[in-house]
Protein backbone atom coordinates (compact mmCIF):
# COMPACT_ATOMS: atom_id res chain seq x y z
CA UNK A 1 0.00 0.00 0.00
CA UNK A 2 2.83 2.31 0.76
CA UNK A 3 4.19 1.76 -2.75
CA UNK A 4 0.85 2.73 -4.21
CA UNK A 5 0.89 6.05 -2.31
CA UNK A 6 4.42 6.84 -3.51
CA UNK A 7 3.44 6.12 -7.12
CA UNK A 8 0.38 8.31 -6.73
CA UNK A 9 2.48 11.16 -5.33
CA UNK A 10 4.84 10.93 -8.27
CA UNK A 11 1.99 10.99 -10.75
CA UNK A 12 0.57 14.16 -9.19
CA UNK A 13 3.83 15.97 -9.82
CA UNK A 14 3.82 14.89 -13.43
CA UNK A 15 6.22 12.70 -15.33
CA UNK A 16 9.82 12.79 -14.31
CA UNK A 17 11.74 14.53 -17.08
CA UNK A 18 15.37 14.18 -17.84
CA UNK A 19 16.52 17.65 -18.78
CA UNK A 20 19.50 17.69 -21.03
CA UNK A 21 20.93 20.57 -23.08
CA UNK A 22 23.50 20.80 -25.83
CA UNK A 23 27.14 20.73 -24.86
CA UNK A 24 29.55 23.39 -26.00
CA UNK A 25 31.27 20.88 -28.29
CA UNK A 26 27.99 20.03 -30.02
CA UNK A 27 27.22 23.71 -30.56
CA UNK A 28 30.70 24.35 -31.96
CA UNK A 29 30.39 21.44 -34.39
CA UNK A 30 27.06 22.77 -35.67
CA UNK A 31 28.55 26.27 -36.06
CA UNK A 32 31.51 24.87 -38.03
CA UNK A 33 29.20 22.89 -40.33
CA UNK A 34 27.04 25.97 -40.97
CA UNK A 35 30.16 28.05 -41.67
CA UNK A 36 31.44 25.49 -44.17
CA UNK A 37 28.08 25.36 -45.93
CA UNK A 38 27.96 29.16 -46.13
CA UNK A 39 31.50 29.26 -47.52
CA UNK A 40 30.55 26.79 -50.25
CA UNK A 41 27.15 28.25 -51.17
CA UNK A 42 27.75 32.02 -50.86
CA UNK A 43 30.12 32.38 -53.86
CA UNK A 44 27.62 30.59 -56.12
CA UNK A 45 24.81 32.84 -54.94
CA UNK A 46 26.81 36.03 -55.51
CA UNK A 47 27.62 34.84 -59.04
CA UNK A 48 23.89 34.59 -59.67
CA UNK A 49 23.36 38.17 -58.49
CA UNK A 50 25.77 39.49 -61.13
CA UNK A 51 24.22 37.51 -63.98
CA UNK A 52 20.70 38.38 -62.85
CA UNK A 53 21.53 42.10 -63.03
CA UNK A 54 22.77 41.59 -66.58
CA UNK A 55 19.51 39.81 -67.45
CA UNK A 56 17.45 42.56 -65.80
CA UNK A 57 19.30 45.21 -67.82
CA UNK A 58 18.63 43.30 -71.05
CA UNK A 59 14.93 43.04 -70.18
CA UNK A 60 14.71 46.75 -69.38
CA UNK A 61 16.50 47.69 -72.60
CA UNK A 62 14.06 45.52 -74.52
CA UNK A 63 11.09 47.17 -72.77
CA UNK A 64 12.43 50.67 -73.48
CA UNK A 65 13.11 49.61 -77.09
CA UNK A 66 9.46 48.59 -77.48
CA UNK A 67 8.40 52.00 -76.16
CA UNK A 68 10.80 53.70 -78.60
CA UNK A 69 9.25 51.75 -81.48
CA UNK A 70 5.74 52.85 -80.40
CA UNK A 71 6.98 56.46 -80.25
CA UNK A 72 8.36 56.10 -83.78
CA UNK A 73 5.04 54.74 -85.07
CA UNK A 74 3.18 57.76 -83.68
CA UNK A 75 5.73 60.49 -84.35
CA UNK A 76 7.43 59.21 -87.49
CA UNK A 77 10.89 59.20 -85.92
CA UNK A 78 12.76 58.19 -82.79
CA UNK A 79 13.47 60.84 -80.13
CA UNK A 80 16.63 62.81 -80.79
CA UNK A 81 19.62 62.45 -78.50
CA UNK A 82 18.79 65.86 -77.02
CA UNK A 83 15.17 64.86 -76.32
CA UNK A 84 16.44 61.63 -74.83
CA UNK A 85 14.35 58.92 -73.26
CA UNK A 86 12.26 61.53 -71.43
CA UNK A 87 10.39 62.01 -74.72
CA UNK A 88 8.74 58.67 -73.96
CA UNK A 89 7.16 60.13 -70.83
CA UNK A 90 6.66 63.82 -71.68
CA UNK A 91 5.65 65.31 -75.03
CA UNK A 92 8.64 67.11 -76.54
CA UNK A 93 6.26 69.26 -78.61
CA UNK A 94 5.23 66.81 -81.33
CA UNK A 95 1.59 67.02 -82.42
CA UNK A 96 1.16 63.29 -83.08
CA UNK A 97 2.70 62.23 -79.73
CA UNK A 98 0.32 59.79 -78.03
CA UNK A 99 2.22 58.89 -74.87
CA UNK A 100 3.33 58.29 -72.30
CA UNK A 101 4.82 55.17 -73.83
CA UNK A 102 5.86 53.58 -70.52
CA UNK A 103 3.52 52.94 -67.60
CA UNK A 104 6.15 54.05 -65.06
CA UNK A 105 9.15 56.36 -65.04
CA UNK A 106 12.18 55.22 -66.99
CA UNK A 107 14.07 52.97 -64.58
CA UNK A 108 17.78 53.32 -63.92
CA UNK A 109 19.89 50.35 -64.90
CA UNK A 110 20.30 47.63 -62.23
CA UNK A 111 23.45 49.39 -60.97
CA UNK A 112 21.57 52.64 -60.35
CA UNK A 113 22.80 54.64 -63.34
CA UNK A 114 20.74 56.01 -66.24
CA UNK A 115 20.68 54.23 -69.59
CA UNK A 116 22.58 55.85 -72.44
CA UNK A 117 20.58 56.73 -75.56
CA UNK A 118 21.81 58.05 -78.91
CA UNK A 119 19.86 58.81 -82.10
CA UNK A 120 20.93 58.33 -84.79
CA UNK A 121 22.83 55.36 -83.54
CA UNK A 122 26.23 54.11 -84.59
CA UNK A 123 25.11 50.45 -84.44
CA UNK A 124 21.48 50.68 -85.52
CA UNK A 125 18.69 53.21 -85.83
CA UNK A 126 19.33 54.11 -82.20
CA UNK A 127 21.81 53.00 -79.55
CA UNK A 128 20.51 52.19 -76.08
CA UNK A 129 22.93 50.73 -73.56
CA UNK A 130 24.18 50.36 -70.00
CA UNK A 131 27.84 50.32 -69.05
CA UNK A 132 27.46 47.40 -66.63
CA UNK A 133 28.66 47.13 -63.05
CA UNK A 134 31.89 49.07 -63.48
CA UNK A 135 30.27 52.04 -65.28
CA UNK A 136 32.98 52.02 -67.96
CA UNK A 137 32.94 50.97 -71.58
CA UNK A 138 33.93 47.38 -72.26
CA UNK A 139 34.46 44.80 -69.57
CA UNK A 140 33.45 41.20 -69.18
CA UNK A 141 31.03 39.15 -67.08
CA UNK A 142 29.29 41.49 -64.61
CA UNK A 143 31.25 44.50 -65.89
CA UNK A 144 30.23 43.89 -69.51
CA UNK A 145 28.16 46.53 -71.29
CA UNK A 146 24.53 45.64 -72.00
CA UNK A 147 23.71 46.76 -75.53
CA UNK A 148 20.50 47.08 -77.54
CA UNK A 149 22.16 46.09 -80.81
CA UNK A 150 23.43 42.69 -79.74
Amino acid sequence: MKEWKEDRLLSRRGPVRCQRGFTLIELLIVMIILGLLAALVAPKMFQKVGSSRQKAAKAQISMIGTALDAYRLDCGRYPTTEEGLQALMKNPGIETWDGPYLSKEIPPDPWGRPYYYRFPGEHGEYDLYSLGADGQEGGDSENADVLSWI
